[in-house]
């Protein structure tokens, strides 16, 4: 089941205080960043993390869910509704996630 874009706008609008956060659609899916760094997703319409200790610290009792079969499990928001609360959470998560890979230059 592919996520709604309805959904993914409203995740979106939550997190607006934030600036340099973007989407980036993938396979019926959206993968979030924030300052070019990935954080999460909206897989199936549940905003998930990365299981990082500052999302750990946040959500202490967050069950793991799999973005989708196979995929390494993240951490479900359930605070959708909470702006000042996922300001926070990604803000905490940012200096824990990996730098964006270098983008590679095309062979001419």
């Amino acid at each position: 089941m592919a996520s709604t874009k309805d959904y993914l706008t409203f995740i979106l609008d939550q997190l607006s205080e934030l600036e340099h956060v973007r989407s980036r659609a993938m396979m019926g899916e959206y993968l979030l960043y924030y300052r070019d760094k990935l954080f999460g997703g909206v897989y199936d319409d549940r905003l998930l993390v990365k299981d990082l200790p500052a999302a750990r610290a946040l959500m202490p009792d967050a069950p793991l869910e799999e973005p989708y079969p196979g995929a390494k499990p993240m951490l479900l928001v359930e605070q959708v509704d909470e702006r000042a609360f996922l300001t926070a959470l990604v803000r905490a998560m940012e200096p824990e996630l990996p730098a964006p890979k270098p983008k590679r230059r095309k062979k001419s």
